[in-house]
């Protein structure tokens, strides 16, 4: 359930990745290898909190990286 903060929605990082239809670990391999720039919030325990732009970008990280992997499994 995202949190709203100063008018603004945030969620945490199983949130987001649940919605972008990866898993959390997915996208921590991608934070660690550098693939993903890290998200700009966390929150007071120092956890990710994605706002609906972070959101969007980890949602077309994934339309990309699933475009890809059809081209290359289709040659």
């Amino acid at each position: 359930m995202p949190k709203i903060i100063n008018n603004k929605k945030y969620y945490h990082t199983s949130e987001a990745c649940s919605i972008a239809g990866i898993s959390k670990n997915t996208f921590l391999r991608w934070v660690a290898n550098n693939t993903f720039a890290e998200v700009q919030y966390r929150d007071g325990r120092g956890w990710r909190m994605f706002d609906e732009n972070e959101l969007t970008r980890l949602k077309n990280e994934v339309t990309k990286r699933n475009s890809v992997n059809l081209v290359n499994n289709n040659k």
